[in-house]
C-alpha cells in the first residue's frame, strides 16, 4: 500500500476513534480503527456474523504510524512498578469495593483509566499482567461489600477465554464474590465484525473452556483465530464498559447461566459506537 494512503487513513482513523469528546486511544485501538477505514464494512454484510482479516499488516501501519504526530494517542503502557492499582489509593482498602474490572491488557486498562471510567463507573481497574493475583487488602475489600462481582476483559483468543477461570482461581474462597466475564469469545468478534488475526497452525486449549462455547467457536480459536479487545471501537468499548460494570449483579453462576450469558450479555448488547 502506498505509505501516502496509509498515512491519510491512519489520520482518518485517528480522528474517528477520539469521538466523541476527546478520547484517548491506544496504538493498537489505533490500527484496528485504520482496518476499518481502509476496509468499510458493506451495507449487505451487516447483519452477517464474520470476522475478516486485517486489511494491511501492523509493520506497516507501525512504521506509517512514527512519521506522524496525532493528538489522542497514548504512550506505550510500562508494566506497573508494584503490584496492585490501588495502592496508590491506599484509603480503598478500609472500606468494601462491591466492583472491580481486570482487563487482560494493560493498554486497554490503562486506556479505560485515561478516560476516566473507573470514576464513572465507581470501579477500580487492573491489567492483570500486573495485578495478579491481588493483593490480599483488595481481596478483604471485595469480601467487606458483601455481594461483590469482578469483571474480566478478555481478548477471544485461547489464553483469554481461560482468564476468568484464573481469576476465580486466585481469588480462592471469598465469601460472596463472584467473577463474571464480560468477553470477548467468538461469537462477540463475529456479530460486531472485529478484525481478527490467524497464528499458524493447531492450537490446543491452554485450559478448561467455558461451557457456553458452541462447537464451532471451540474449532475457531483452535483454527489460531483470535480478536483482540483492541479490535473494539474506542467509543463502544467505554461506553459499554460503563453499562456492563454498572448493572444489576449478574444471577448465581450455573452451566445455564453462563451459557445465556454469553449469549446476550457482554459484547453482543453492546450500544453502537
Amino acid at each position: 500500500m502506498p505509505r501516502p494512503l496509509l498515512s491519510r487513513a491512519i489520520t482518518v482513523a485517528a480522528r474517528r476513534a477520539a469521538a466523541p469528546g476527546d478520547l484517548r486511544f491506544t496504538e493498537r485501538q489505533l490500527y484496528y480503527e485504520t482496518c476499518r477505514v481502509l476496509r468499510p464494512r458493506p451495507a449487505p454484510l451487516r447483519r452477517v456474523p464474520y470476522s475478516p482479516p486485517p486489511p494491511v499488516r501492523l509493520p506497516h501501519f507501525t512504521e506509517a504510524l512514527h512519521a506522524l504526530d496525532l493528538p489522542g494517542l497514548l504512550p506505550a503502557a510500562e508494566p506497573a512498578p508494584t503490584t496492585g492499582a490501588p495502592a496508590r489509593e491506599p484509603d480503598l482498602y478500609d472500606y468494601g469495593v462491591p466492583r472491580l474490572l481486570i482487563c487482560q491488557n494493560r493498554e486497554i486498562a490503562g486506556m479505560l483509566l485515561a478516560n476516566h471510567v473507573h470514576l464513572e463507573a465507581a470501579c477500580p481497574i487492573l491489567a492483570a499482567p500486573d495485578d495478579l493475583p491481588l493483593d490480599p487488602r483488595l481481596t478483604g475489600a471485595l469480601a467487606r461489600a458483601g455481594a461483590a462481582t469482578v469483571h474480566v476483559l478478555h481478548d477471544a483468543s485461547p489464553t483469554g477465554i481461560t482468564l476468568p477461570a484464573k481469576v476465580r482461581d486466585s481469588l480462592g474462597p471469598v465469601p460472596g464474590v463472584r467473577v463474571v466475564s464480560l468477553g470477548l469469545v467468538p461469537r462477540h468478534a463475529q456479530t460486531l465484525h472485529l478484525v481478527s488475526g490467524r497464528r499458524p497452525g493447531r492450537v490446543p486449549p491452554i485450559g478448561p473452556l467455558p461451557h457456553g462455547l458452541k462447537a464451532a467457536e471451540v474449532d475457531w480459536l483452535a483454527s489460531g483465530r483470535f480478536a483482540e479487545v483492541a479490535a473494539v471501537p474506542p467509543a463502544r468499548l467505554v461506553r459499554a464498559v460503563l453499562r456492563l460494570t454498572r448493572a444489576p449483579r449478574p444471577a448465581r453462576a450455573s452451566a445455564w447461566s453462563e451459557l445465556r450469558d454469553l449469549r446476550t450479555a457482554g459484547f453482543m448488547t453492546w450500544p453502537d459506537a
